[in-house]
């Protein structure tokens, strides 16, 4: 059951490192200079930008057979490994135009926008569909983003100009990794062809 909460909380913490979103919250925390209405924002959009991505995923684990479902993963594991290490840059107009309504609803908008169609999103569809534990996964993957952008927020360019990006991005690609071939290991275990 812990493994539905830890699993995803690692696995998006690390992705997260130099994601958009960081780098969104760097220029939020820069911008506003408020720390806890920009916190709150994260909070407020990650969980419902990820409960929207679980319940995708939950869904989609229906459709198919365990084996099949394994191998789906598993490819979709070994793509987002790879995503995650292409460096994300944000567009300075993502969040520019929402700055008139204040802290909290910019990085409410800002964020849940920016979070759509991004590796951490996939990677929570994917993590719901793996693990039974629906509301555990979103719970995870939110504290995985709070985890790398919370202290971006407080601390802002010091510790982002810092952190050596490329070996965080490794490491999350092999999180990845290790995810594909432990789902493609089910699906072998579930096909019968070990």
């Amino acid at each position: 059951m812990f493994e539905s909460l830890f699993v995803p909380t690692l696995i998006v913490a690390l992705a997260e490192i130099g994601d958009k979103t960081q780098l969104l919250a760097l220029l939020l925390a820069a911008r506003f200079r408020k720390p806890w209405p920009i916190i709150s924002g994260i909070v407020v959009a990650t969980l419902a930008n990820h409960f929207l991505a679980g319940a995708m995923g939950n869904w989609v684990a229906g459709l198919f057979s365990p084996a099949t479902l394994s191998w789906v993963l598993a490819a979709s594991f070994v793509a987002v490994a790879l995503w995650t290490l292409i460096p994300d840059q944000l567009d300075d107009d993502e969040s520019s135009s929402l700055k008139r309504y204040g802290p909290f609803l910019t990085t409410l908008f800002a964020f849940f926008l920016a979070e759509m169609g991004d590796k951490t999103q996939i990677a929570t569809v994917m993590l719901a569909a793996q693990y039974p534990h629906f509301l555990l996964v979103v719970l995870g993957t939110t504290l995985g983003m709070l985890i790398a952008n919370v202290p971006v927020v407080l601390a802002g360019n010091f510790a982002a100009e810092r952190l050596p990006l490329n070996l965080i991005r490794r490491l999350a690609a092999m999180a990845f990794a290790a995810l594909a071939v432990y789902a493609g290991y089910q699906a072998l275990v579930l096909s019968g062809l070990t």
